[in-house]
């Protein structure tokens, strides 16, 4: 290493220490003029919990006047601190920074252009009062001494279970035990949270298992850990289906989670006397009324299935489901299959019917991101998310925080030079496939297969094998056209082509996870919390107004006790800290003053 590099290292860190003295001398003496002088004009603030405790961006100077102004107050935030070198790239200086206020730990990231910031990004770590027992404080494990009421770690776990939910009340319920309510299960237990998960199916990992055969997670296990315990070393980059199931099965009896299978949410209902919910559960046949203070809904990202109205559907004389009901390609040798979608699923489905040996076409209404996974895996992820990040010291933490620093109003000019790329690479993959008839899309702004993930968390295909099928001719494909109507055996194509049909496979995507909060609660209730995810880009399938944070996820939302928890396993092992932290700061009775609480746009 050259001494001119030694130098320029230390002057970006000098930089940034000189920019963290001036900013924390602003804030301790609530110079918010000051504070706010600090930033570029067009500069963002992202705030996860430690300023607003919700999850906001805040996008130029007078939006972050403005939250000053409500929360400098109440945070009293000090000590500001550079935590390791700064790097400079291109002008920008980028650096993870520390920092304290009133109640809690912070640390954040910070990018400087020409001494001003661009971006900063400030997160709650813990709360100073309620640290998680870990490390340092990790529990002894054993009562050394003698004790004749002794019991031991086998006997309290058994009386726990015996109580939770009978004699003791959860402080939260988390209603669906996939993988964002185990790992939100895990970060409460953590902190001492009661907290029972309620999940349909008998086993954690059970929704896994019960998928079609040749599932496999799309995104590589560096981008999958749950929190606390990493996948080991040897395992495999993509996960199959039941493998993850009996991961997800494991962690929950490791981290010691209150888990109740076989059960099922009949209602529930916000008594705001009492200020707790009355919810009513069927576990295995048994009815029980639970009163958790916060409920919490964990169904995954998406609500309930969309099934198409289609006429004629009832006079099917083949079989037809929704494709998450959908069992696999074994049992349709042979006969004609009729896919209807063309993402993520309908792929899947169609390369497996295709393997086992059935007549296949998927119609295709309109146009698809595909990405192949190992460019996604190279070009996008890579540099974040791989054994070559790990090596260079790039923990899951902080690739995590590297992603959650970039506002997602300027996230799509990280994006589009990034497709551009990929478009280049891959273009002779693409021309087969528009040659095939494939509709094909980089998003509207070319800006891919994450932003479209955020906006509409539709529209897209992580290319494992089946665009090779659809290029080749091998999954016959229909484009730019629907199902007009079907007949017994038979569908027939709004451009009049009928096709013969054994089995119809509707991979036509979930509704939003508010349909969730309006079959368990009401219809009022999911009326006045809004549309869950999306940003209000006013792009397809995500109207404006614009928010700036995914709708509803992961913070407060308008009604009272009630929070949404999903997304994919890298959103809900991140996101699981800060509403973890969220609900154990209300459980101690800490002031919770929530800043821009997200008012509620009724979209279509």
């Amino acid at each position: 290493m050259t001494y001119q590099k030694i130098d320029s290292e230390l002057s970006a860190s000098r930089q940034v220490t000189n920019w963290l003295q001036d900013f924390d001398q602003a804030l301790r003496t609530k110079d918010i003029d000051k504070v706010v002088n600090y930033f570029e004009t067009e500069g963002y603030w992202r705030d996860l919990v430690s300023f607003t405790w919700n999850i906001k961006t805040l996008e130029g100077q007078n939006e972050i006047k403005e939250m000053l102004l409500h929360t400098l107050e109440t945070t009293e935030p000090y000590n500001w601190q550079l935590d390791e070198e700064a790097v400079e790239n291109d002008g920008v200086i980028e650096a993870w920074i520390t920092f304290n206020t009133k109640v809690a730990r912070g640390y954040g990231h910070l990018r400087l252009r020409d001494g001003k910031a661009w971006t900063l990004l400030t997160t709650m770590v813990e709360l100073k009062d309620f640290p998680e027992k870990r490390k340092q404080l990790r529990p002894k494990g054993a009562e050394h001494g003698v004790n004749p009421d002794r019991l031991t770690w086998l006997e309290e776990r058994q009386l726990e279970e015996k109580n939770l939910g009978y004699s003791e009340q959860p402080y939260c319920l988390v209603i669906g035990g996939g993988q964002g309510g185990i790992g939100l299960g895990a970060r409460l237990r953590q902190l001492e949270v009661p907290t029972i998960i309620i999940d349909k199916q008998p086993k954690p990992g059970d929704t896994w298992r019960n998928r079609y055969k040749s599932l496999c997670l799309h995104d590589p296990v560096w981008y999958d850990h749950m929190p606390y315990i990493p996948f080991p070393e040897n395992w495999p980059v993509f996960t199959p289906k039941d493998k993850i199931g009996d991961w997800l099965e494991m962690y929950t009896k490791l981290m010691e989670l209150n888990y109740w299978g076989s059960t099922e949410c009949i209602s529930a209902a916000f008594d705001k006397e009492l200020q707790q919910w009355n919810v009513e559960v069927d576990r295995a046949g048994e009815r029980l009324v639970l009163h958790p203070k916060q409920l919490v809904i964990a169904t995954g990202m998406s609500g309930l299935p969309n099934t198409p109205e289609i006429s004629g559907r009832e006079d099917f004389s083949g079989e037809q489901h929704h494709s998450s009901q959908h069992p696999g390609g074994e049992a349709y040798r042979g006969k004609k299959c009729v896919v209807l979608g063309a993402n993520n699923s309908a792929h899947d489905i169609c390369a497996a019917l295709w393997e086992n040996g059935a007549d296949v076409t998927m119609i295709q209404r309109s146009s698809t991101h595909i990405i192949k996974s190992d460019t996604l895996m190279d070009l996008v992820l890579g540099g974040l998310y791989s054994e070559e990040a790990v090596e260079q010291g790039i923990t899951t933490y902080k690739a995590d925080l590297t992603f959650g620093s970039v506002p997602y109003k300027i996230m799509p000019q990280f994006h589009e030079p990034v497709y551009r790329e990929v478009a280049e690479l891959d273009a002779d993959f693409y021309k087969e496939l528009t040659d095939a008839g494939f509709m094909l899309d980089f998003g509207e702004d070319h800006t891919g297969l994450f932003m479209k993930y955020l906006r509409r968390g539709s529209g897209y295909y992580i290319d494992v094998g089946a665009s090779e099928l659809v290029a080749q001719g091998k999954i016959k494909l229909k484009s730019k056209v629907g199902i007009d109507h079907i007949k017994p055996n038979s569908v027939v194509l709004t451009d009049g082509t009928e096709l013969e049909a054994d089995l119809i496979v509707y991979a036509t995507g979930f509704g939003s996870m508010n349909g969730w909060a309006a079959k368990i609660i009401s219809q009022e209730v999911a009326d006045k919390v809004g549309k869950c995810w999306g940003m209000g880009s006013d792009t397809a399938k995500d109207p404006g107004p614009w928010e700036g944070e995914l709708r509803n996820m992961w913070k407060p939302t308008q009604q009272q006790a009630l929070w949404f928890h999903g997304g994919n396993l890298h959103q809900s092992r991140h996101y699981s800290q800060y509403l973890s932290l969220q609900l154990k700061a209300r459980m101690e009775g800490i002031e919770t003053p929530v800043y821009g609480l997200q008012e509620v746009h009724h979209l279509e």
